[in-house]
């Protein structure tokens, strides 16, 4: 989208406009962003790429605690902070109960970058395959949501090949003209379920999510499976989500967004996953605009106290100095205030390497040459 261009969603989409922001939000360069397309996939649809080697106990396949520990990850990225990230997750509803009006809604604040309900966005190219509408349902539905304002990073489909016929090919040529990409909406699962899909079984299930999970990992993206509820009600709101266990069982995440009455303006969503704490969030639709706004939020969202050792490598990489590299000795002379060997300084850099991304926007390497281990520290973030 060009620079010039202006968006109204900050002010028209934020739930709640005097509220304030959950975290400062940075400005992400998105080509600097660590890529997943060309690293290696293991037989089960794991990142391999950035393992340590890994010792054979016959057909087994091992890493010890050390080899671990002794390596760095690619960081797992936020779509939108503390409330979506790279991975599969489902997003069920019942019928009509406002589904699409969100996923158009999300979609257009991740291509504009626009922060959604004071939650920082990470930006990028959206595809939206919205498989049970057509195009003019499409244009009717988003104008009335953004007015006439556009993104040139927001795509749409209508249809689409099921998984067994070829959907993956069919991403991955879309990804090639589009490597910034950085959200897929699928909507709905049922579309894209091999002939025969609909007789759920738990095997089954869990197959087809994890078929998408090793899409999702291997691009290093955010795959979002709408999904519909079943009628009955349970107690725990993610047993309604339709079909067994073993869609929410090889998921990363899901998202159960409820009515009391198909009429209420009001909805629950209740949000699960493995990269972030559960949340229970209100949320009200503006008839007028067709958006979703923030109420209230039931769970607050934690957040980690500070970590003395990466405040002190961001007074390191500024934007005066945005980049710095030398082995783990010299990396703990730069900051003194750091009290511990090299070695541990490195493990525990390590360990931290996603959150030192995530939070400031440091991209941290640390590889061994033939003089020794060397650190390379990258500011690939400004703020704003």
């Amino acid at each position: 989208m060009a620079e010039d261009k202006k968006t109204t969603v900050q002010d028209a989409s934020v739930g709640a406009d005097a509220e304030q922001p959950l975290k400062k939000f940075r400005r992400n360069i998105i080509t600097d962003m660590p890529r997943s397309g060309k690293q290696e996939i293991s037989e089960n649809g794991k990142n391999t790429a950035d393992c340590p080697e890994k010792s054979g106990h016959g057909d087994l396949k091992t890493v010890s605690m050390t080899e671990l520990y002794d390596t760095v990850y690619s960081p797992k990225i936020p779509v939108v902070d503390g409330f979506l990230y790279t991975g599969i997750y489902l997003f069920a509803g019942a019928p009509k109960v406002g589904k699409s009006f969100f996923m158009a809604q999300l979609g257009y604040h991740v291509a504009t970058g626009a922060p959604l309900w004071g939650y920082r966005v990470y930006q990028g190219t959206v595809l939206y395959l919205a498989l049970e509408d057509v195009y003019a349902r499409l244009q009717k539905r988003l104008s009335r949501m953004f007015g006439v304002e556009s993104s040139d990073s927001f795509y749409f489909a209508t249809q689409a090949k099921t998984l067994n016929e070829g959907l993956d090919r069919q991403l991955e040529n879309f990804m090639k003209m589009h490597p910034d990409i950085r959200l897929i909406i699928i909507d709905t699962l049922q579309k894209i379920r091999e002939i025969g899909g609909d007789r759920y079984s738990y095997a089954s299930d869990y197959e087809i999510v994890t078929k998408l999970k090793a899409f999702s990992d291997k691009y290093n993206i955010c795959l979002l499976v709408v999904h519909h509820t079943r009628k009955m009600e349970s107690d725990d709101s993610f047993d309604m989500i339709s079909g067994t266990n073993g869609l929410l069982g090889a998921a990363d995440g899901a998202f159960i967004m409820q009515k009391k009455k198909r009429t209420d303006n009001t909805a629950v969503m209740d949000i699960v996953g493995r990269d972030q704490p559960d949340l229970e969030i209100t949320l009200e639709f503006d008839r007028e605009r067709c958006i979703w706004n923030l109420k209230k939020m039931e769970t607050e969202l934690w957040k980690s106290p500070p970590d003395p050792i990466l405040e002190a490598v961001s007074q390191l990489v500024t934007d005066e100095v945005p980049q710095w590299s030398g082995s783990p000795s010299e990396l703990l002379e730069k900051i003194p205030v750091v009290n511990m060997p090299a070695n541990v300084l490195t493990r525990k850099l390590n360990i931290s390497a996603e959150r030192l991304f995530n939070e400031y926007g440091i991209r941290y390497e640390n590889k061994r040459s033939h003089h020794g281990r060397i650190v390379s520290l990258l500011l690939v973030s400004q703020k704003t």
